[in-house]
């Protein structure tokens, strides 16, 4: 196409989305044309960065098309809550690094550090907290060509599995503006969901990648523990860096891109995964939870026709339950997730403030229990977790992949999971609707959420599937045969 009217028709269809409906009419029809704020919105970023390439657009107005496009919806939904526009307009007038997202524009979770920028952890603790460093996914992810312009919302210190914390406020699922995103990557999800970007950072230390993407309906991918620039080997790093994107090319790019191939690095490189495979494999499959409990209705359907899909696809799909006990898993992961609110809390002490004062109940909750436990409850929680580890490693000596639900149910409303629900309760409700994601954490296997259902509400509901350590080929090609054979590519908001 012409450049010039490339460029056009991206103008003309950001001011035709100039009007945009009330907040009440989006949220009850569940309908804002969010993509067709730009023609470059219905673009992966790899397509975009071949646009660069070939001189069709340059690195500047495709950035100027992407910061219209997040004025005119963020408002609406609340998902980049740091701009970094003119920081971003200055790198896209330099030399770019030559990767393989040269010139696409690119946010990052409030969670990371950019030097000399605000990074709060979506809490009020961090409300003036300049990083003086960055992250090294952040710095590779640059080196790809990315141009960060903003950073994306989050609970606080990525605790909740839902995006609303008191700091930052809540961010909005653009298929229902009344419902969550899904946390702790909610904010991510939605500008992805929305099509404020193709791509985004997240970081999956429970469910983060792959919760709010089977909220929003996009590709969360979360590799193995140990397998990102920048991350290590130890058992209690659950927490793995990577993406949420809407094409699984975009996710397996900036994967290879950012794998470890240092002499150190616990797993051997798999390089780049372009198409899917014509080998049939053996799936496990269970709707049940870790409890043995079933998910909702809608979601127990969803997940079924996904494994009638496989079968059709000629894999072979085998009904199983999965080696973990769920009052044990959760005994143990809220062992570790206590250790991380009572880091909170002492930080908070340590620069002499007063954590009730900063942090949200949840994480006084979560230190409270951290204190109340005996002192060899880590040591436990890990030997826990090693076992786990060998009993997975068994599981899938007899099969290639499991799938499951991602969630419990489809997105709840705006305020389930709010920072100012009580905490027992609020540690209920997380322990029923997130009971599909944790044990792929603690085991550090690779896992991933696929877009493939709408519930009879119109919200998206993902298909997760799981695999064994180091074996991220193997879902990758899975999720390309998905894709090409039950395309969500135009499925967007409205």
């Amino acid at each position: 196409m012409d450049r010039r009217k490339f460029l056009q028709r991206s103008i003309e269809a950001v001011a035709g989305a100039l009007i945009v409906p009330s907040a009440t009419a989006m949220a009850k029809d569940s309908t804002t044309a969010l993509a067709s704020v730009s023609s470059f919105a219905r673009l992966d970023a790899t397509s975009q960065a071949e646009l660069v390439a070939k001189g069709e657009v340059t690195p500047s107005e495709l950035l100027e098309d992407t910061i219209k496009c997040i004025e005119t919806l963020n408002p609406k939904i609340n998902a980049v809550v740091i701009s970094l526009f003119d920081q971003a307009r200055t790198a896209a007038c330099g030399s770019l690094p030559d990767g393989p997202f040269k010139g696409v524009p690119y946010a990052i979770k409030d969670e990371f550090d950019l030097k000399e920028t605000r990074r709060t952890a979506g809490s009020r603790l961090l409300a003036n907290n300049i990083s003086t460093e960055t992250s090294p996914i952040v710095a590779r992810s640059i080196a790809a060509g990315f141009l960060v312009l903003g950073k994306t919302n989050m609970p606080e210190f990525g605790l909740n599995a839902t995006t609303e914390s008191i700091f930052l406020g809540a961010c909005r699922n653009p298929w229902n503006l009344e419902h969550s995103s899904g946390g702790s990557s909610g904010g991510t999800a939605a500008a992805v969901a929305s099509g404020m970007l193709p791509i985004a950072s997240a970081v999956d230390g429970g469910g983060s990648i792959r919760i709010p993407a089977s909220c929003c309906g996009v590709f969360g991918f979360k590799p193995s523990r140990g397998r990102m620039v920048g991350s290590g080997d130890d058992p209690g790093q659950i927490g793995v860096d990577h993406a949420i994107s809407r094409s699984v090319r975009d996710s397996a790019s900036l994967f290879a891109w950012n794998e470890r191939h240092d002499a150190n690095a616990r797993l051997p490189a798999i390089g780049l995964i372009s198409s899917p495979s014509s080998a049939r494999r053996t799936i496990g499959f269970s709707t049940r939870d870790v409890h043995g409990l079933e998910p909702t209705a809608p979601v127990k359907a969803e997940i079924e026709r996904t494994a009638q899909h496989c079968r059709t696809l000629g894999h072979r799909v085998e009904e199983t339950t999965l080696p973990v006990d769920g009052h044990e898993l959760m005994k143990n992961f809220i062992a570790l997730w206590g250790h991380e609110g009572d880091r909170i809390v002492n930080l908070a002490k340590s620069m002499g403030v007063r954590p009730d004062d900063v942090l949200e109940p949840w994480t006084l909750y979560l230190s409270e229990r951290f204190g109340s436990q005996s002192p060899q409850a880590m040591h436990a929680a890990f030997d826990y977790f090693a076992e786990l580890s060998r009993r997975f490693d068994d599981f899938f000596q007899r099969y290639d992949l499991m799938l499951s639900p991602v969630l419990h149910s489809e997105a709840p409303p705006l305020g389930y999971l709010g920072p100012q629900i009580p905490a027992e309760v609020m540690a209920d409700r997380l322990r029923s609707y997130v009971s599909y994601t944790p044990v792929y954490n603690v085991t550090g296997l690779p896992a991933m959420s696929v877009p493939l259902g709408l519930s009879p509400s119109g919200l998206p509901i993902g298909s997760h599937f799981a695999s064994r350590l180091g074996n991220e080929r193997m879902l990758f090609e899975l999720a390309y045969e998905l894709e090409q054979s039950a395309p969500w590519a135009e499925r967007r908001p409205g």
